[in-house]
């Protein structure tokens, strides 16, 4: 392993579940800012979200995670009943294990970039 390899765990962008969630999310907040995209694939404005949100991760390099849940698959319904989730996409931003921000529906890469700036100190 040399100095470039990052450390085991996550990736910048990764699946998470219900089970693994406090984990992947809760704990990992603590370190940095982790966007939670909660989708699912019937769901037109999630696909169109979902690029712009990977452009923004790789645009900030490592300084913001992004997990993304499948409401649809196993347990995941549960984590948003959990967060009071009304629609899809849903996205919530966590940052030391609290929400510090959330938005729904599709929105332009500038826009996403703007809320991560506004709630935490990534710009």
């Amino acid at each position: 392993m040399n100095d470039s390899t990052p450390a085991p765990g996550p990736g910048l962008i990764f699946d998470t579940h219900l089970e693994h969630f406090d984990h992947d999310v809760i704990e990992a907040s603590h370190t940095l800012p982790i966007l939670v995209d909660f989708w699912a694939d019937w769901c037109p404005p999630c696909r169109a979200l979902t690029p712009v949100l990977e452009r923004v991760v790789a645009h900030h390099a490592g300084k913001i995670h992004m997990a993304k849940v499948e409401v649809d698959e196993g347990a995941n319904m549960k984590l948003a009943g959990r967060y009071a989730l009304r629609g899809f996409p849903t996205v919530l931003l966590f940052v030391k294990g609290e929400i510090v921000g959330r938005f729904s529906s599709a929105h332009p890469e500038h826009w996403v970039r703007e809320f991560i700036a506004e709630h935490t100190d990534i710009e």
